[in-house]
This record gives structure tokens, sequence and C-alpha cells, in this order.
């Protein structure tokens, strides 16, 4: 469901449309209404006097029928009139009554784009000069009492002052904003910053602790900083603990109030500028581009970059799906990733093989008391098996960490082997679905343990799939990719839209839900993502059979059955508490397949998404009328 706010009808009696042709002398008296900003006027909204969605100069059309529309009073003219009521267009797209006047700021996004009524009127090299006069008429101009920086209006020296530095604000629209002078962070009022511009200019006056309405204690430069900004200073490696006031210069040097030297540089780290990119927050702008250059360069990886959230419980397989993709679209894991992959996957094998020994010991216990089934072997656990079980004790006591493990790779591929030649630890293994406490992918890494253990060993990406978590820290994670596009064969012609596809760049942003926070309090950091993929684990759908002693599927369509039904059920839930729609896949995160599938469907939801909001905005540059006129 699209919902469009309905736009406010004026009902002036000095503000009425006749039917008379624009060129009447006595227009212009009888329908400006002026309500004085600078040099140039307002002039209000025009209404009809014909049928609603008709041409406002001969009544005709409805509601669907193409229309051009005046930047300044939004009347709409159909495809025989617009070139009579707006003449040469002098200064873009405006009734020959509104020239020297001011354009409606609704209007102000749409200034340089032409509407396709005119590309049907008018030759390129016309339209190229009418929207140029559009863009640099001082009448469309941006006011500078309607801009307000730190609380004060600016004059024109100001507006002129910020235009024109290197690093210009993007998209400057009237409104409120607050400007930091000696780092350049700008942003509007009472959120976090946007954008870096060039420190130091007079522009307003200095800054208030509320100006971002942050919550945090913690201070930059006077100002009270956002939950955003004290995640990037602590991936900078900078101790928020209390409530520090850090002085920021142009370029990130900070340094603590109170010390003389500076401490170092917010964003001389990738990592500081990865969770920067996540959050969306500014980082200081290459000094080498222009501002006009690096505003377009922005824009269009603004335009051309999409983001998607990837969440979900424990057991969610949410770290599968991640490393899937990855290595599905020719994201390769750099050497670091990869050796941290790999010291995890022993780590973990540790962990499996200490519970093979707890199970042990839990078997023979039973099997003495009578309570269980007879002994594991008759004759002792060897010496392997004994040593690993004081050396596990000792790990427990410590913690097994990656870290710890980088020292003891080297010393236990001798023991792990003849550990698991051991009779004992053999039975116990061929009884593992009886122990809780050993994950499903245990078998996988148990089977080539004497394989994993060695120091040479190099995970595969069937490896990297099973291992458990991405990193040692298991937390906030992103990889950026494209789809590629369809190979030509079997008479299949590549389309626009194929190529399309091609050129955007999608970030797959994966967060543990421990790094949410309680209750999912972090989770507005990330409201600027174009769609959240929330996983929800069907294998406690499956049965276990305990003569056989491996999980099987007796109903070959038990887990579809599970997957519609909570589909179901999740949709309405979602239906009652947002009125929105949900969209579901069924995706299985080992096969490359249904990870494909599920990214591409995602990609198309957020397609729908874009082509709605580009009807709409078609409908109003071209002025098709919506619920009011």
């Amino acid at each position: 469901m699209i919902l469009q706010k309905p736009i406010c009808k004026c009902n002036l009696d000095s503000a009425t449309v006749t039917s008379r042709d624009p060129d009447s002398a006595d227009i212009f008296d009888e329908e400006s209404v002026f309500n004085e900003v600078g040099s140039f006027p307002v002039k209000h909204r025009a209404e009809n006097n014909g049928k609603k969605g008709s041409c406002y100069r001969c009544f005709k059309g409805n509601r669907f029928t193409e229309k051009a529309v005046c930047i300044v009073c939004d009347a709409k003219y159909c495809q025989k009139c617009v070139l009579r009521a707006m003449g040469s267009m002098p200064e873009g797209r405006k009734w020959i009554t509104c020239i020297c006047f001011r354009i409606d700021e609704m209007r102000r996004s749409d200034l340089g784009k032409c509407s396709r009524i005119l590309k049907w009127l008018l030759p390129e090299s016309e339209i190229k000069q009418i929207m140029s006069s559009e863009v640099s008429c001082p009448a469309n101009q941006i006011p500078p009492n309607l801009v307000y920086v730190n609380g004060e209006a600016l004059d024109d020296k100001e507006l002129l002052q910020l235009r024109g530095c290197p690093n210009p604000p993007k998209k400057l629209r009237p409104g409120y904003y607050w400007y930091d002078k000696e780092a350049g962070f700008w942003g509007k009022e009472g959120q976090k910053p946007c954008q870096i511009i060039s420190a130091q200019l007079n522009v307003g006056v200095y800054i208030k602790k509320e100006a971002s309405n942050g919550n945090t204690d913690i201070l930059i430069n006077n100002r009270e900083t956002t939950k955003e900004e004290v995640w990037m200073l602590k991936s900078a490696g900078i101790p928020c603990e209390g409530k520090p006031h850090f002085w920021v210069s142009e370029g990130g040097s900070y340094q603590e109030e109170g010390h003389k030297n500076a401490k170092g540089r917010i964003w001389d780290k990738t990592k500081t500028k990865l969770v920067c990119a996540i959050l969306s927050l500014p980082i200081p702008p290459d000094n080498a581009k222009s501002g006009e250059e690096a505003t377009t360069d922005s824009r269009g990886q603004n335009d051309l970059h999409r983001k998607l959230l990837l969440v979900g419980f424990d057991k969610s397989s949410t770290s599968t799906i991640f490393k899937q993709a990855k290595i599905l679209y020719c994201v390769p894991f750099s050497e670091d990733e990869r050796q941290n992959i790999k010291l995890m996957i022993q780590s973990n094998l540790y962990c499996y093989l200490g519970i093979l020994l707890e199970g042990r010991e839990r078997f023979e216990e039973e099997a003495l008391k009578g309570k269980g089934k007879s002994p594991l072997i008759d004759q002792p656990s060897s010496s392997g098996c004994k040593r690993f079980t004081r050396g596990s004790s000792r790990e427990k006591g410590k913690g097994v960490t990656i870290d710890g493990c980088r020292s003891s790779v080297m010393n236990t591929h001798l023991l792990i082997e003849e550990l698991w030649k051991d009779e004992a630890i053999q039975a116990t293994y061929n009884r593992r679905n009886e122990l809780e406490k050993l994950p499903r992918v245990a078998t996988y890494f148990l089977e080539r343990a004497v394989k994993i253990s060695k120091e040479e060993y190099e995970p595969s990406d069937m490896d990297i799939l099973y291992a458990e978590g991405i990193t040692s820290s298991n937390g906030l994670a992103s990889m950026e990719f494209s789809f590629p596009t369809p190979a030509k064969s079997d008479g299949y012609i590549i389309g626009s839209i194929d190529q399309r596809y091609g050129k955007i760049r999608y970030q797959l942003i994966r967060v543990h839900p421990r790094s949410l926070g309680e209750n999912g309090k972090w989770l507005e950091m990330f409201e600027d993502v174009n769609i959240v993929l929330f996983c929800v684990s069907l294998t406690d759908y499956d049965d276990h059979n305990h003569n056989i002693g491996t999980y099987v599927n007796p109903a070959p369509s038990l887990a579809q059955r599970a997957f519609h039904y909570m589909a179901v059920k999740f949709k309405w839930l979602f239906d009652l508490l947002t009125e929105c729609k949900l969209h579901v896949s069924l995706v299985m995160g080992l096969e490359q397949d249904s990870v494909d599938e599920s990214l591409k469907y995602a990609r198309e939801i957020m397609n729908w998404n874009e082509e709605d909001i580009t009807i709409i905005n078609e409908e109003s540059s071209a002025s098709v009328e919506t619920s009011t006129s």
C-alpha cells in the first residue's frame, strides 16, 4: 500500500484561475497574492475551476492526461496549452504570470529535470537551454533567510560562502541545520551528521549542545553525540567510558578536553570507515576532488547502491547465508578472514572433542550403574584420551579462544590423531545423537579431525560454510556485491533491465542479535537500509529416528508444510502490527541456488518499491493528479 501525503488546497478569494488566456493585462493584478521574502515574492498555489484533473487553461482532459507543471503555482497544462501558457520559459517551467516569483519549495527537487511532455514538443537544444535557465535563474535560488544554521538565519554573503566552499552541503534546501565549524560536521537539526563540509566557515553562530539531539553524555566539540557516533568512536579504538569530551579538528584528529596533544585520527582505520558506511555516517571528503565532483560522485553512488540488512536469532543460518553470498558473488575472503576462520574451525573442533569426552564418561557411568547400554569398551582408554582430557580441563578453566589456539595447533595434531583412533571415542561418536550439546555440524568436522588439526590445514569453501559463525566476534560483517548479468545463450537477449541490474551495487550487512542490544535498541541505526532479511530456522521440524541414530525426514513435504504454516503466521502477525505486506522465501544456506534465488527475490522487492516511488514522482512531475488537485 502506498500512502501519499495530500496536498492542501488553498481557498483564497483573491487567488482564482479564470478561463481567459494568460496574456490578458489584468491577470497579474487579480491573481497574485504576495508574501515578500527577500527580493522575490511568493505566489500561492493555483486552483482549477474545471473538473478534477483537467487542464488549468482549456479545462479538458483528466487526471491521467500528460501535463506540464508550473514550478511556482502548481498549475497544470496539457500538451496543447503548455507553450501558450508558459511562452519561451526564460526562467524555466513557469506560467507567464509567475515569472520573477519564487518557486514552490516542494518543486525544488524537480529543477533541471525535464518532463516527458516537453520532450515531445521541443528539440533537445531548446530543452537544455530551458533547464539551464531554470537551475541558474536568480528567482529560483534558495532564499538565504529560509536557511537556518545553528538557529540563526543566513544572509546573502553567508549563503554564498556556504555554497561556494570546496565541500559544500549536498542538496541544500530551506530548513534548519547545525554546523560544527571545528570539524566540519553538518546535519539537519535534531539528527545525526549527514556530511562533513569545509571547516572554519563564517556561517551561523556557535553550535549548541543539543544540536543533533544526542543522549549519550559524550561530547564532540561541545555537541552531544548520537548512538551511531559512539559506535564510530569505539570502532576507532577511542575509549568512551564515563562522560568524555573530545575536540575534533578538520581531518579527524582528536584529543580529550584538557589535553594538549592529539591522540590520533578517527578515520585512519578501515574498520571505522566500514562502520561509518553501514551506519550512514560521513567521512572526510577527498580533497583532491572539487565540491561539485564529490557531490556528483556521491549522488551517483547513492542512486546505484542498495542496502540489505541480514538478521536473525541464533541457529537461523544468517552466517551461512552471508558466507554463501560471498562465495556466490565472487567476493574473496581476505587472508586475515581465512586465517581467523581456520583458527575458529580448529577451536570449535577441540570443543566438539571435549563434548565427546564428556559423553564417554557419562555413558560409562550409566553402564556401571546399569541404567544405560552395555559398556563402550572393555579395555581402558588410551593415553592420548587421558592427556586430551587433562588438557581439555585446563582449557575449560582458561576459556578456549582463537588466539590461544594459535600456539596449541602445532602440539595437538599428534594428540588428536591418537585420540580419534581410541575405540571408546569411536564408540561414543557412534552414539553422538544422544549428546544434546554436540551441534549437528560437528559430524562434518569430526570425521576430518586429523586433517583439520594439522598446521598446514587450509579451509575449503565448504568448510567455511559449515563453520559456526563468521569471525571470532561473530558480530557485525558487511560485503559489497553486484548481481552478475545473465549470459547470452539459447536465444536470450540481454535487455536494458538486466544491464541496469548489473550496474547497481548492493551492500549485505549481517548483524548478530547480540549486537542489536536488548529489545533491538540499536536497530534504529540501520534505518536507511532498503530491505531487512529476517531469518527463522526450520530445523526444529526435523524428525529424529532413535533406531538409526541420524536425522531423517520421513515425510518429504513436512519441511515445506512447516514453511508455509510459519509463513502464513508471520504474514498475519506482520500485517496486524504494521498494516504492511511481508514477503517470505524459503532458503537453504548450504545451497548456492537457494541463496541466489532468495537474494534475487529481495532485489525484485526493492525494485517494486522503487518503481512505485518512480511512478508517483513521474505523476507529480508530469501532472498526473492524485486524489487532490
